[in-house]
């Protein structure tokens, strides 16, 4: 029985090296350094591909879209592409990887996505409510999510990817809980190059990275995805009963890990960081601050009034002003404040 070469039946790559490098798998001329020529061959092959995906040939039809996809995402990402051209022949450039990187304003304005106009009103707009710039520019209806994000990965000088295109690894998402990926807002993809591909909405959390490298032994790399689809992604692959803590463990304790544990002996849980919230989930965080901060103020009061009354010290340190009958109401809502200000909302 012959084995199928998807590679030449499928892609029309002659004969030679399986698998295929990342330029000839996405039909590129050696050293492309076009992003936006990479993604556009890597969405055509991906649509042929899907073609085979309901077929016999279905298993094997994802994993080429996923070798399609860690390709991508290689010669996207700014570092990865340098090692790998250089792993190739190609002579390295002076220039570091940071040369060149462009803010996600600028990337959108250069690209006649928004105005400079529209830029600063997203600017003052997201300064006026908290929210990242990303965010401000979908919530206005400036941007669309997908192309917000992109302009973020390039900023960031990270890969974007359109979770729709790839099915991540069941192994890898076994070995991360359900806790931890709607916590971060993150979902992991597979591992590829000794390193845990993981999609982020923003860049990801040190405390999450040295979750991942306990649980893989491999270091994370992150890749932007919107985040509408993390959240969908979160849904359909860790839904209520799915890949919880403690099976998360046992599969760690399977594949010859250690579980993760905290100091305390208990399953790590970190709070996520306002920056890293949704826009849903930052506008419930004020208003509980909100709550926070009245509270404070108006119990401090009552406490002082009703219960202290001027008790605490038996004499006034001014005449003019009765400090022991505001002795809490003093103090207590200007720490409040500045808890939710300083750690609350960040």
């Amino acid at each position: 029985m012959t084995t199928l070469d998807v590679y030449k039946s499928w892609l029309g790559i002659p004969d030679g090296p399986r698998p295929p490098g990342h330029y000839e798998l996405l039909r590129l001329v050696e050293f492309e350094d076009d992003p936006e020529k990479i993604r556009a061959n890597y969405k055509k092959l991906n649509a042929h591909v899907r073609k085979y995906a309901s077929g016999q040939y279905s298993l094997r039809s994802q994993e080429l879209l996923n070798e399609l996809a860690k390709a991508m995402l290689c010669l996207t990402d700014p570092e990865r592409k340098q090692e790998y051209d250089e792993s190739r022949g190609r002579v390295a450039e002076t220039v570091g990887p940071e040369a060149g990187r462009r803010t996600l304003g600028k990337v959108l304005v250069d690209r006649k996505v928004i105005s400079r106009e529209q830029l600063k009103e997203a600017e003052a707009f997201a300064e006026a409510r908290g929210l990242s710039l990303r965010d401000a520019l979908v919530q206005m209806k400036t941007c669309d999510p997908a192309t917000a994000a992109q302009a973020l990965a390039e900023e960031l000088g990270r890969p974007f990817i359109d979770l729709s295109d790839v099915i991540p690894d069941d192994s890898v998402l076994d070995l991360v809980p359900r806790s931890t990926v709607k916590r971060y807002a993150v979902l992991p993809l597979f591992i590829d190059d000794d390193t845990v591909l993981v999609a982020c909405v923003d860049e990801p959390d040190p405390e999450f990275e040295e979750e991942v490298r306990l649980r893989f032994g491999l270091p994370l790399r992150a890749v932007i995805a919107t985040p509408l689809a993390i959240n969908q992604g979160i849904a359909k692959y860790y839904a209520a009963g799915m890949r919880d803590d403690a099976a998360a463990e046992e599969a760690l304790k399977k594949a010859g890990g250690k579980p993760v544990r905290s100091k305390r002996g208990k399953a790590a849980k970190i709070r996520k960081r306002f920056k890293d919230m949704t826009p849903e989930e930052q506008y419930q965080q004020k208003q509980i601050g909100y709550v926070i901060m009245c509270w404070a103020t108006v119990g401090s009061a009552l406490v002082d009034q009703f219960l202290l009354k001027g008790r605490v010290f038996p004499f006034r340190f001014l005449d003019f002003f009765p400090f022991d009958q505001f002795l809490l109401t003093l103090f207590i809502p200007i720490l409040a404040i500045w808890w939710v200000i300083k750690v609350f909302w960040n």
